[in-house]
């Protein structure tokens, strides 16, 4: 039967997500996107002495967004995350971009003030081969559903099966000091780097001003090393247990490498200390390799992607 101009939409199953920003063009595929709803308070009130009680809507709440993405994202993502973890705050304008199974845009939601609140470095294991990625936690001040136009989307970066792959177990910690204890770092807990973002309300403006915090808060970084290579680090910690002992001040870097062991991208670590040596629980009957956990306090990270320049 013959569909009339009045017929609505056809549903569709999402099977790519691409994001924009600022440019119009898409930087890149994702994997996964949570949040980004509209929610408004409802408020009761009561007028003098009536019994009756009125219901009303308030300001409109923009939920927080969270990306799930790889390396399959160009240079102006990654700038931006660069810039969050200098303490820039900049500001993006952009669209989520539903596609079919063919990239044709289906949907939209078009963001603007949106600034970086959070990314998340996933768990690092030197057995794991599966796929790594990036979430990123961004929160906006506007934000708008919108028809997809139907157009095949355009990338900038390269698609899910060209992208640099990044699996859990190609990486590299560096560890001053602790060059030759680190070489055998066999996995690294997932750890979040965060900014407050402030809502800032201003006049009659419908909704707040989104204002990040002046700090960023960086996690403390948990690796774990066979007990053989662990001694120096139960050392280190026991000389700085001494009363008088002065604070160390350690450097390193995390690699994050593909499969031909170049760098995709790195994290700078400085003004890091050990606080924490832990073994793991001992069983005679256990034929796993015997393991140390280790954790150290950071001061400052600094992050740098490459693009596969020599």
């Amino acid at each position: 039967m013959a569909t009339t101009g009045n017929a609505p939409p056809r549903a569709y199953a999402a099977a790519h997500f691409a994001l924009e920003l600022d440019t119009g063009l898409s930087v890149g595929l994702v994997r996964s996107i949570e949040g980004g709803s509209i929610k408004a308070d409802v408020m009761t009130y009561q007028q003098g002495g009536m019994f009756h009680r009125w219901k009303q809507i308030g300001k409109p709440k923009f939920e927080d967004i969270k990306i799930q993405t790889g390396m399959a994202v160009s240079a102006p993502f990654l700038n931006w995350v660069r810039g969050f973890f200098k303490g820039d705050g900049e500001r993006k304008t952009g669209a989520i971009v539903a596609a079919d199974f063919y990239y044709k845009e289906r949907a939209r939601r078009e963001f603007a003030g949106a600034i970086i609140k959070e990314v998340t470095i996933p768990k690092l294991d030197g057995q794991d081969k599966n796929a790594a990625y990036l979430t990123v936690g961004i929160a906006v001040e506007d934000l708008k559903f919108v028809a997809g136009t139907g157009k095949q989307i355009e990338l900038q970066a390269k698609g899910f099966e060209e992208q640099k792959m990044w699996t859990s177990c190609n990486f590299l910690f560096e560890l001053k000091g602790f060059e030759q204890a680190c070489k055998r770092v066999t996995k690294i807990d997932s750890f979040t780097v965060k900014q407050n973002v402030m809502d800032y309300h201003s006049g009659g403006s419908a909704t707040p001003i989104k204002v990040p915090s002046s700090q960023i808060e960086f996690p403390n970084v948990s690796f774990y090393v066979p007990e053989s290579d662990a001694k120096v680090f139960f050392d280190h910690v026991m000389n700085k247990t001494v009363p008088g002992a002065k604070a160390s001040d350690f450097t390193g870097v995390l690699h994050i490498q593909d499969s031909e062991h170049k760098d995709i991208f790195s994290l700078t670590f400085s003004g890091a200390d050990i606080f924490s040596v832990t073994p793991d629980r001992s069983e005679a009957t256990s034929e796993e390799i015997k393991q140390v956990k280790i954790e150290i306090s950071v001061q400052h990270m600094t992050f740098a992607h490459y693009d596969g320049k020599a």
